[in-house]
């Protein structure tokens, strides 16, 4: 009979174990998303700033197409600033990024890049 009275003690010891543990992994899987999120704004900078480059090399707003040129979603938070220098134009695009961990505040993605002028 001991045999009896532990194992029923024991009963649902697993599922309570589990659930101290689920912050931990909820945690795991935000960061890990969070993580991807900020490669995918890294990306969009350098696409906002080649498209900014390239309408500013024609002597277009550049702005525009930087805004045009990432997500919807990221497009709000995305500044490109073109400097010309000689015969070519840098632009420089800055795209925020946005988190889904509660705490966690990054810098912004910046990018650049450099084209020539077309004349």
């Amino acid at each position: 009979m001991p045999y009896d009275r532990t194992r029923r003690r024991d009963r649902g010891q697993v599922a309570i174990e589990y659930l101290g543990f689920l912050p931990v992994l909820l945690l795991v899987a935000m960061a890990a998303v969070q993580l991807g999120l900020i490669a995918y704004t890294a990306q969009q900078a350098g696409t906002a700033a080649r498209a900014g480059a390239r309408n500013a090399s024609l002597q277009q707003d550049a702005q525009e197409a930087c805004s045009r040129a990432v997500s919807d979603w990221l497009a709000d938070g995305t500044d490109c600033d073109p400097a010309y220098g000689g015969d070519e134009v840098t632009v420089t695009a800055t795209v925020g990024i946005p988190s889904i961990v509660p705490g966690w505040d990054f810098d912004p993605a910046r990018k650049t890049a450099t084209m020539p002028l077309d004349r």
